[in-house]
C-alpha cells in the first residue's frame, strides 16, 4: 500500500533519512530533516535508468504525455499544503503572500500549462518541388540543476516542458534546499512512469557530474553567472545543448507622471517578493527628482509595516534569508553604502540577538550609481533608489551593467512607457509591474544573464530537437 503524501509528516518522512546531511530552518535553526547525499555512482545509475525509461516515454504521443502531466498536477494539488509547509521550513519563506503556498500553486499551474500548449508540425514548403515539414522530437535525457530561492517552482519550470517533449529528467537540487525538491519528485512520481523523473541531491560535485555526464543530452541551469559559464565550458566537450537562466540585477525606471500612492505597493513587491531572493526581482530603482522624496518615503513606510518572521507563522509575508552566506552579502553591501554616505531610510539594523538569518526590509536613498549596492546583485531585502534628473541618463545607467534579465518602466502613459521599455536591454521589460512571469510567455536573459528561453511554446522547442522531413 502506497504512503499518503498529502500530509506534512508523511511527505517529510518519505524524503528524510536517518544518517544523511542535516537541513535546518533558516528562521529558527531547528532541524527540518536529514537529506540523502548522492554519489557520482548514483548519478551514473540514475542516468542509466533515465536513458532506458526515456525510450518508451518518448514514444508516447503529446496527448498521452499531457495526460500524465495533468495527473502529476492533480497530485501536486492534493499535496499542496504539505509541500508549502516543507518550503516554509527549509527555505524560510512564509506560507502566505507570494511565497510558499503561492509556489506550490505555481507548480500545479506550470504543469497544466505545459501539458496544454499546442505544438503542431509546421509545413515549410508544399508545392511542385516537394514537401518539407518541421517537427520537434525528444532530445533524450535532460539534466536540470536548480537554485535554492524557488526550489520547487523552478524545478517544475525545467521538468514540465522537458517531460512534455518526451525527455527523461535528472534533477539536481541546491544543497541548501534538497528536501523540498525531493518531496516534489515523490509527489510527481505517484503519477509518472517509473524512471522518467529522478532526483540526485548533493553538493557541487554532483552538479558537475550531471553537467559533464556523457549520456545527458541537455543541461537546464538556473543560478549564478559564474556557474553557468562553467557549465557552458563543460558542455562544449560533447556539444550538449544548454538553457541558462543566470544572475540579474534588474533595473526599474519610474517616470514623473506616476501616482505614487497608486503604484508604491506594486513597486515594493516587485523588489521584495520572496524577501528579495528572486532572480527577476527589481534590484535598483531609478526615480526622477520631482517625486523622489515622496516615493522613497512611501516605500519606506511599506517596508517598515510589512510583517517579517518565521515562515510557518500565518501573519508573516517576509522571511529570513535562506542561508548565512546570503545574509552576509546583503549586510555587507548595505553597510558599505552607509559608509559611502547613502541614507538608510528604514531597516539596515539587523538584531544580532535574533535567531535565524533575518535582515530587515531596507530602503536606501541618496546613493550613487557606482555604489556596490547598485552595481552588485544583492539578492535580498535591500533596495537602492537612485535619483535622476535626465531620463536618458537613467536609461544609460540601467543598461550599463553586464546583466540583462528583466527590467521595468513605471508610468501612467502607456505609449511613453513602451518607448522607454524599447530602449532597455533586457530579456523582458514589464510596464507597471516587475517579475510577473507567465507560463505562456517566453522568458530568458541577455548579456551575462543567460541564453535560451523558457515558458510557452518557445520553451517546449528549447527542450526538443528540430527535425526537418523532406519528400
Amino acid at each position: 500500500m502506497s504512503t499518503d503524501l498529502t500530509t506534512f509528516d508523511n511527505l517529510l518522512a518519505a524524503v528524510t533519512v536517518t544518517d544523511g546531511q542535516p537541513v535546518h530552518d533558516p528562521a529558527t535553526g531547528e532541524l527540518v530533516g536529514n537529506t540523502k547525499m548522492s554519489s557520482t555512482d548514483d548519478v551514473d545509475a540514475a542516468v542509466a535508468i533515465a536513458s532506458q525509461a526515456q525510450k518508451s516515454w518518448g514514444a508516447l504521443s503529446h496527448a498521452e504525455r499531457a495526460d500524465y502531466l495533468h495527473k502529476a498536477a492533480d497530485a501536486v494539488n492534493a499535496s499542496a499544503e504539505a509541500l508549502a509547509q516543507i518550503l516554509a521550513r527549509e527555505v524560510g519563506k512564509p506560507l502566505n503572500g507570494p511565497n510558499a503556498r503561492f509556489e506550490a500553486g505555481a507548480c500545479e499551474a506550470w504543469l497544466r500549462a505545459n501539458a496544454d500548449f499546442p505544438l503542431e508540425d509546421e509545413v515549410l514548403v508544399d508545392d511542385e518541388s516537394g514537401k518539407s515539414v518541421l517537427s520537434y522530437v525528444p532530445i533524450g535525457v535532460v539534466g536540470a540543476i536548480g537554485p535554492w530561492n524557488w526550489p520547487m517552482m523552478i524545478s517544475v519550470w525545467q521538468l514540465a516542458p522537458s517531460l512534455r517533449m518526451g525527455n527523461a529528467v535528472i534533477l539536481k537540487p541546491s544543497e541548501h534546499t534538497p528536501l523540498s525538491v525531493q518531496a516534489l519528485v515523490a509527489v510527481l512520481n505517484q503519477a509518472l512512469p517509473e524512471g522518467v523523473l529522478q532526483v540526485v541531491p548533493g553538493e557541487g560535485d554532483i552538479g558537475q557530474a550531471v553537467s559533464e555526464h556523457p549520456d545527458i543530452d541537455k543541461i537546464m541551469f538556473t543560478g549564478s553567472t559564474k556557474t553557468g559559464q562553467a557549465i557552458m565550458r563543460s558542455a562544449a566537450a560533447d556539444m550538449k545543448r544548454v538553457t541558462l537562466e543566470l544572475g540579474g540585477n534588474d533595473a526599474g525606471i519610474v517616470l514623473e507622471d506616476i501616482n505614487v500612492a497608486d503604484m508604491a505597493q506594486d513597486i515594493f513587491w516587485g523588489a521584495f517578493i520572496n524577501t528579495g531572493q528572486t532572480c527577476a526581482a527589481l534590484k535598483r530603482l531609478y526615480v526622477p527628482a520631482s517625486i523622489y522624496d515622496e516615493l522613497v518615503q512611501a516605500l519606506a513606510k511599506i517596508a517598515a509595516e510589512t510583517p517579517m518572521g518565521q515562515g510557518v507563522s500565518e501573519e508573516n509575508v517576509l522571511g529570513p534569508l535562506q542561508n548565512a552566506a546570503q545574509q552576509k552579502i546583503v549586510a555587507d553591501l548595505v553597510e558599505e553604502a552607509r559608509k559611502d554616505g547613502a541614507t538608510i531610510v528604514t531597516g539596515g539594523n539587523p538584531d544580532d540577538h535574533q535567531t535565524g538569518y533575518f535582515y530587515p526590509a531596507t530602503i536606501v536613498s541618496d546613493i550613487d550609481q557606482k555604489n556596490p549596492l547598485v552595481q552588485i546583485e544583492q539578492f535580498g531585502p535591500a533596495l537602492p533608489i537612485i535619483k535622476y534628473d535626465d531620463l536618458d541618463q537613467a536609461i544609460e545607467w540601467a543598461n550599463e551593467l553586464e546583466v540583462g534579465l528583466g527590467s521595468s518602466v513605471w508610468s501612467s502613459d502607456a505609449d511613453r512607457a513602451r518607448e522607454v521599455a524599447n530602449r532597455l536591454i533586457a530579456g523582458t521589460t514589464w510596464i507597471n509591474k516587475h517579475g510577473a512571469v507567465d507560463p505562456r510567455v517566453p522568458f530568458g536573459g541577455v548579456k551575462k544573464s543567460g541564453m535560451g528561453l523558457e515558458f510557452g511554446v518557445e520553451g517546449l522547442k528549447q527542450v526538443a530537437l528540430p527535425k526537418v522531413t523532406t519528400l
